[in-house]
């Protein structure tokens, strides 16, 4: 019997019924369709019937599949439009309602900054920016580099085309899309020729701009390996600082030593931007040169005095090359495939390089110190190679070798 305090929960009906008797099922039968799912409480029964059971389950496992159908596309839909935002804003294609091209860069380099607002920075086209290619191997040498790995919080990807800024934003965190209006940097720019002069006179506007921002910078051609860290190595006292193809044993000889404009750490201040200007503008004083040779012609300028810029020049054993090879692995920081044409080439090397490194540092600090290790390269990239390839330009004839060893690395240090 039902106590009289639990009735009013209950239907006069289910009252009535005698769960002992064996004629109450008929009568349940009956009065099943009628209740609905929740009308009857717990206690009118010694056991919720099957139906209410399952009823309940399945509404429970439906509202389950809903629910994570909706965070599924929730989801995607999210992880979409950020991949969109982040293409959108890497192309200038003159819309006011996306970010300007200078607020984009000021962004890039403010998340990359150094504390005293300095940056890494490099350029990349399609051709370097490929699975497999340069990059790949300049972004492995700062992972397996002696305390080098925390730099790349700091290096931004300077894109020349849109399919290396995208296989940028796959590889790294700081990207910047540098766009040139009527110009394709997207292939293997060959040396001398009017794409790879157009390329590197942009690049050198580029760094003016970025020392107009106020934002010092180290820039490092992507074909340059970094092993360890080179700040220690610049000059206190320096505005520019540059490293070399060959060095004469003297920072500050400017008649000797031949730099390289692939590496070099500019201070920012108004002796630097008034240097680049000079440097940009007088692509038109020596036409059909490219930056390096005509900053060989104007860095005994009276101009660089006048404006009190100090310029030096950083020494091939902690800032190497194939042209001039860093000897003692103890003390390089960076190696650099200059002295070599071809793509192919450079990979084959640098890959090498890479290798001769990895076995360098799986030795014990006594064998560091006191085995003599050295870089089996260069081999594709050697100067003799330098002489059996043929023009960039398409000419079927082979570049003409000098006679004498001096007129020979005059020569490769001319065309480099």
């Amino acid at each position: 019997m039902i106590s009289s305090r639990f009735r009013p929960f209950c239907s006069r009906r289910q009252t009535k019924v005698q769960p002992v008797l064996p004629n109450v099922q008929p009568v349940m039968h009956k009065v099943q369709p009628m209740l609905p799912e929740y009308s009857a409480p717990p206690w009118c029964f010694p056991k919720p019937p099957h139906w209410y059971c399952s009823s309940t389950s399945l509404q429970l496992r439906r509202l389950v599949t809903a629910a994570l159908v909706v965070a599924a596309v929730a989801v995607s839909c999210f992880l979409m439009y950020r991949a969109a935002e982040s293409i959108l804003l890497g192309f200038n294609i003159g819309s006011p309602h996306l970010e300007s091209q200078e607020h984009r860069l000021e962004r890039t380099l403010n998340g990359a900054a150094m504390d005293n607002k300095t940056v890494i920075l490099t350029t990349l086209n399609e051709a370097w920016a490929s699975p497999n290619s340069i990059v790949d191997l300049f972004l492995e040498s700062f992972r397996i580099g002696e305390q080098t790995r925390p730099f790349l919080k700091n290096l931004v990807l300077i894109a020349l085309d849109e399919k290396a800024f995208s296989r940028c934003l796959l590889i790294h965190p700081h990207c910047f899309l540098l766009t040139s209006e009527g110009t394709d940097f997207s292939k293997e720019a060959y040396f001398m020729t009017p794409a790879y002069l157009k390329m590197m006179w942009r690049r050198i506007d580029f760094l003016r701009s970025i020392l107009e921002m106020g934002y010092s910078f180290v820039f490092t051609d992507a074909d340059i390996m970094w092993f360890r860290n080179p700040f220690p190595h610049f000059h206190i006292d320096a505005d520019f600082q540059i490293a070399c193809d060959r060095f004469s044993g003297t920072s500050d000889d400017v008649r000797l030593n031949i730099p390289n404009g692939g590496f070099n750490f500019v201070r920012s201040n108004n002796r630097t931007i008034e240097f680049y200007k000079f440097w940009y503008n007088s692509r038109e004083t020596y036409p059909g040169l490219h930056d390096q040779d005509v900053l060989n012609q104007i860095k005994n300028s009276p101009f660089i005095r006048d404006i009190g810029m100090k310029m030096r020049f950083l020494d091939t054993s902690y800032f190497g090359g194939f042209c001039e090879p860093s000897k003692d692995l103890n003390q390089v920081c960076t190696m650099h495939a200059n002295c070599c044409l071809g793509l192919h080439s450079k990979l084959h090397d640098l890959t090498l390089l890479l290798q001769d490194w990895k076995t360098f540092m799986s030795l014990s600090p006594t064998l560091k110190e006191t085995r003599h290790s050295s870089w089996s390269v260069p081999q594709n990239c050697s100067v003799e190679s330098l002489f059996d390839q043929h023009s960039p330009a398409g000419n079927p004839e082979p570049l003409m070798k000098p006679k004498g060893l001096e007129e020979s690395l005059d020569f490769v240090n001319n065309t480099m």
